[in-house]
């Protein structure tokens, strides 16, 4: 009675787990999701990096603003008194000043003056007067000026913003690259566990027909039941797993119309048996090392900074020098510039003009000293940060390669460690047919076996994100 009561047992737990889904049954069928598909989609739709090329629109806002420093400007001026019906005076004055790169701001205008009460110094040619001069900076501002400062620290700005653009891709795309070689392992450890429990219930259906027949005891129906129990577990678990890596890769997943996408079961990873494993010349690593500080996004931003630095120290210390500006017009008979009203040929540039100089200088300069000073203090700063950086990348660099040179190795080692486990499993299984073993030993063995095949599972996904990190830290994965 006891036995036909574990035989119904046997056969109803079998039947029930013959029955449980295969979510990638249909994987043969479904389309296979690369990483350059992942990232293709994150740089053309993710919220951060739609975000990264505002700031190209804001450095060519910003260049358009220092521009404007340059602009060409027109002027009017009228001031009129009128008092007991009396014209005391009217003073009009319009024009256009146009300032140039090198200090110089040209100028041209025409000016009408008239009144009963007009001071002599604004007396005027009846038809008005024009006037076309040019105002010099002769030693503060000759060099560099806040106009020519504000365009140079904006291109360097320009700059900046597409370092600091590619740092944040670079930035994002290193973390979906983590992501997705999780849910890519999740995947290929789903498969192997699917592959366990067709193992163990094959091997069940093969210990259950001889019991039955009276050939094989019950101890031997009873643990490849709870061996495929035990698989049936860590298939859930994996399955879990994989489930929960696809939520986490689907936060990467935007559609063009800032719409979640969602990873379905459409799509898969690559299976890791038929993706190759590419390695790194180490040419090409000390490549990178030579060119770290040319093409890092990171260490741009910091040069740009000591570029902008070093435009505002060169500001600074010309504001040490005196201010000394000449302003020469040329005056006109209304418009004719030519016209003289006294006798003989006078040259009208030695006779019709107006011109003056203003000159000022602080006794002490401590202002601009200390400015200056404060400027130099952040240079000096950042070039410290500029170096610790460096330094900083070139071992994490160096580190991401040594981890890549002891994982080939690694694979290696365990590639040969897994054919070595098959072969054991696989004798342990013929003796096992044969009588001269056990299915606790075969069950060993092959657990050794899943083992092993699921540790070089990680390691190959380890593989690909150390060769993502070694990208990431050269400066270069969002070029990929």
């Amino acid at each position: 009675m006891m036995r036909f009561v574990i035989v119904l047992l046997l056969l109803g737990c079998f039947f029930t787990a013959s029955a449980q889904p295969n979510p990638t049954a249909a994987a043969d069928t479904n389309r296979i999701f690369t990483l350059d598909n992942l990232f293709e989609l994150i740089k053309e739709h993710h919220p951060i990096a739609r975000q990264s090329k505002l700031l190209t629109q804001q450095a060519a806002a910003q260049m358009l603003q220092a521009r404007g420093g340059f602009d060409p400007q027109l002027y009017s001026y009228l001031d009129q008194k009128t008092f007991d019906g009396k014209n005391y005076f009217t003073l009009a004055q319009n024009g256009f000043k146009i300032p140039t790169w090198y200090g110089i701001e040209v100028k041209g205008g025409y000016n009408i003056n008239n009144g009963q009460f007009l001071n002599p110094e604004n007396k005027l040619p009846v038809q008005g007067q024009a006037v076309a001069g040019v105002s010099l900076t002769l030693i503060q501002g000759l060099v560099i000026d806040q106009r020519r400062a504000a365009l140079k620290q904006a291109r360097i700005f320009a700059q900046a913003n597409e370092a600091e653009r590619q740092d944040m891709l670079n930035n994002l795309l290193f973390d979906a690259a983590a992501a997705y070689w999780e849910w890519a392992l999740a995947y290929n450890q789903l498969l192997l566990q699917q592959q366990a429990v067709q193992l163990a219930q094959v091997r069940l259906e093969w210990v259950k027909n001889p019991f039955l027949q009276g050939a094989r005891p019950a101890i031997d129906t009873l643990e490849a039941l709870i061996q495929l129990q035990n698989r049936q577990y860590d298939q859930n678990e994996t399955e879990l797993q994989y489930q929960n890596t696809s939520l986490l890769l689907s936060t990467f997943l935007w559609a063009d119309s800032d719409t979640p996408l969602e990873i379905t079961n459409a799509i898969t990873p690559p299976n890791f048996s038929n993706l190759a494993l590419p390695s790194i010349n180490p040419d090409s690593v000390q490549l990178a090392f030579n060119r770290l500080s040319q093409i890092h996004p990171q260490l741009l931003l910091y040069q740009f900074k000591l570029s902008n630095l070093d435009v505002e120290r060169r500001l600074k210390a010309e504001k040490l020098k005196p201010k000394l500006n000449l302003n020469y017009n040329l005056l006109a008979n209304g418009l004719n510039f030519a016209a003289s009203e006294s006798p003989g040929n006078v040259n009208p540039f030695l006779q019709n003009y107006k011109w003056g100089l203003e000159f000022s200088m602080p006794l002490f300069l401590r202002a601009e000293r200390g400015s200056l000073q404060l400027t130099r203090l952040k240079i000096q700063e950042a070039n410290l940060q500029l170096q610790q950086k460096q330094w900083e990348l070139q071992n994490k660099l160096q580190g991401y390669y040594n981890e890549l040179l002891n994982n080939q190795r690694q694979i290696a080692l365990y590639r040969q460690t897994v054919n070595n486990y098959q072969a054991l499993t696989e004798g342990e299984e013929f003796r096992f047919r044969f009588g001269e073993s056990s299915l606790f030993l075969v069950n060993t063995r092959e657990s050794k076996l899943l083992e092993a095949q699921g540790k070089l599972l990680e390691l190959k996904a380890k593989h690909h994100k150390i060769l993502a990190g070694i990208a990431f830290s050269g400066g270069t994965l969002f070029k990929q």
